[in-house]
């Protein structure tokens, strides 16, 4: 790792990233593409050694509550979290200042901060966005190394929902000729509809390929699944937008699963209610039980 002094931590999106890299290992992760201008090696993981204090400062002045979200860029778990501590501090921030939260991980550690989660849920509201992209465990291992493998992860959502949490479920990516078959996601269906998640966020059978993912992912096929790279680059060639044969077929089946265990699949109605602040009456609800 190492640090840097940030100008500022939060985005016009009230989105923020602690951190800037991954360990993680996803073979299929965009945040490797060029575009974003990372220089410095990606498992190299950037510190913003004044985030803590710039986050204090925003949250201070901002004249409306609003949804603080993290992890878009940078899963906000990684294990070095567990040595810095940072979204801890972030959080007891935001509960502090009467704010609302979602995160994205695919780490079991966010249960280290299931009590700060809970004491927001109850006064605003917190969401825990999670990805899920197989429902067998041996191939979850083969693309996403470093992370929960997915029964993990189901375990994790099934803990927020007992304590009261909202949870969002993100499938993908659906990988062609490797993930994009009926079991697999009628698997994770059914996995969400267990664990009673808010909704689920799937913009297509696929995945997307660019600048620096791209050939980052063709090394790790190479690795993984010898012969694919081939098949991709005759089927796809460059395209930036890499959709599997099945997209039909398995978009059917997702939303049939989705209608049947009353789970949202609209993605604006989604991303609506990640970023709508609510903020509880718990006076009113003390004063009834004083009653």
């Amino acid at each position: 790792m190492h640090f840097v002094n940030a100008k500022g931590i939060l985005s016009p999106q009230n989105g923020m990233n602690l951190y800037r890299g991954c360990t993680h290992g996803c073979i299929y992760c965009d945040s490797r593409s060029r575009c974003y201008h990372m220089d410095h090696d990606f498992e190299d993981i950037e510190v913003k050694e004044n985030a803590i204090e710039l986050l204090e400062k925003a949250l201070r002045s901002k004249r409306k509550k609003c949804m603080i979200g993290t992890g878009a860029m940078t899963d906000p778990y990684i294990p070095l979290e567990l040595e810095l501590g940072n979204v801890r501090k972030a959080l007891e921030l935001i509960y502090k200042y009467g704010f609302g939260v979602t995160l994205q991980t695919k780490s079991d550690r966010i249960l280290r901060d299931l009590d700060l989660l809970s004491r927001i849920n109850k006064s605003t509201k917190c969401v825990v966005q999670m990805t899920l992209t197989t429902y067998d465990d041996d191939l979850c291992r083969k693309i996403e190394p470093n992370v929960c493998v997915t029964s993990e992860c189901v375990r994790v959502l099934k803990i927020l929902r007992d304590s009261g949490i909202p949870t969002v479920v993100w499938l993908c990516p659906i990988l062609p000729f490797i993930n994009d078959t009926k079991e697999n996601i009628a698997g994770i269906m059914d996995y969400c509809t267990d664990a009673k998640v808010y909704g689920v966020i799937c913009f297509g059978m696929g995945l997307t390929l660019r600048e620096g993912n791209r050939e980052y992912f063709y090394r790790q096929l190479d690795r993984g699944f010898p012969g694919l790279k081939d098949r991709y680059i005759y089927e796809y060639g460059s395209q930036y937008e890499v959709r599997s044969r099945n997209h039909e077929s398995l978009m059917k089946l997702f939303r049939d699963k989705c209608d049947e265990s009353g789970i949202k699949y609209n993605i604006e109605e989604i991303f609506t209610y990640l970023n709508k602040f609510e903020e509880k009456d718990i006076g009113s609800q003390m004063t009834l039980w004083d009653l």
